[in-house]
C-alpha cells in the first residue's frame, strides 16, 4: 500500500491552505505575469542578458570518477552547467500574507530540486544555482504564494516587516524598496536595497476577502483564530508534550 502524506493537520481554510500549498500535486495558481528580465532585476544578482557566471566548468567536462549515486540522481541544469549558487529571501507580514517563512522552506522542499531553504524568525531564504533559482524565484512571485504588499523581496535589512501596515496597506520597509504607484506596487530598489534604472511592476496588491481566504497564517484579530482549528491545537500541544516528556524522562 502506497504512503499518502498528510502535509500537516487541522480543520480550518488555514490548514487547508497549508496542504495544497505544500502538495506538489496541486498546481499553484498563477495571479500575476512578472516578467524573466523583472525577475532578474529585482534579485540584483546579474544583468538581464548577461550568461550565468560559473563556480565551475560543465559536469560533462569535469571528468568526475564513477559514483552510484551519479546515477542514481540526475543534476538540475544549473548544476549540469556549473553555475554559481545565489538566493532570493522573502519577508511576510503578519496580516494573513499568502505564505510564511516555515511554509515557505515546506512548499519548497516539497516541490523543488537542488535547493537549500533557510527560515528565520521572520523572513525565508532559498539558495541554488542561478538558473534553477530563476525558474523558481518566478513560481515564487507569479502565484497565490505572493502578495505585493503583505510579501516583500528583501536580501537585507528585512526588519520591521510584520509590526505594522502603513495606511495603503504597504508593510514598512526601511529601504522602501517598492512602492505603491497608481495602484501597482513597483520595485525601485533589488532586494539588498540598490537603486534600480526603471521601476519594476510586481501588480496590484489583492483585496482583503481574497488574503483572508488564500493565507496560511492564523491571526485572531484580522483572519482565522488558532484556537478555532482544534485539531491543529491538539496536534501542536502533542508535540510539545512530546519534546518536553522526552528531554526529562524519555522512557515515557
Amino acid at each position: 500500500m502506497a504512503y499518502t502524506p498528510q502535509y500537516g493537520p487541522g480543520n480550518s481554510i488555514v490548514a487547508e491552505n497549508r496542504r495544497k500549498q505544500m502538495n506538489p500535486g496541486v498546481k499553484l495558481e498563477k495571479i500575476r505575469d512578472v516578467t524573466d528580465e523583472e525577475i532578474v532585476l529585482i534579485m540584483g544578482h546579474r544583468a538581464p542578458g548577461q550568461a550565468y557566471p560559473t563556480a565551475h566548468p560543465p559536469l560533462a567536462e569535469q571528468g568526475e570518477p564513477d559514483c552510484p549515486i551519479r546515477k542514481i540522481v540526475s543534476p538540475t541544469e544549473g548544476a549540469k552547467a556549473g553555475d554559481r549558487v545565489r538566493y532570493i529571501q522573502f519577508a511576510d507580514s503578519m496580516f494573513n500574507a499568502p505564505s510564511q517563512p516555515y511554509q515557505r522552506t515546506y512548499v519548497e522542499m516539497y516541490r523543488y530540486r537542488g535547493i537549500d531553504p533557510g527560515t528565520l524568525s521572520g523572513r525565508q531564504i532559498v539558495e541554488s544555482r542561478e538558473r534553477d533559482l530563476e525558474k523558481i524565484a518566478s513560481d515564487l512571485i507569479n502565484t497565490n504564494l505572493f502578495d505585493p504588499a503583505r510579501v516583500g523581496i528583501r536580501g537585507a535589512t528585512v526588519h520591521g516587516h510584520s509590526l505594522r501596515l502603513a495606511e495603503d496597506g504597504m508593510m514598512f520597509d526601511m529601504l522602501q524598496r517598492c512602492v505603491l504607484d497608481g495602484g501597482v506596487v513597483k520595485y525601485v530598489k533589488d532586494q539588498i536595497g540598490v537603486p534600480l534604472d526603471k521601476k519594476v511592476p510586481v501588480g496590484k496588491p489583492m483585496d482583503e476577502a481574497w488574503l483572508k481566504a488564500n493565507t496560511t497564517m492564523f491571526h485572531s484579530l484580522v483572519g482565522t483564530a488558532f484556537r478555532d482549528d482544534p485539531e491543529y491545537v491538539e496536534y501542536v500541544q502533542r508535540i510539545h508534550s512530546l519534546r518536553t516528556k522526552y528531554g526529562f524522562m524519555p522512557v515515557e
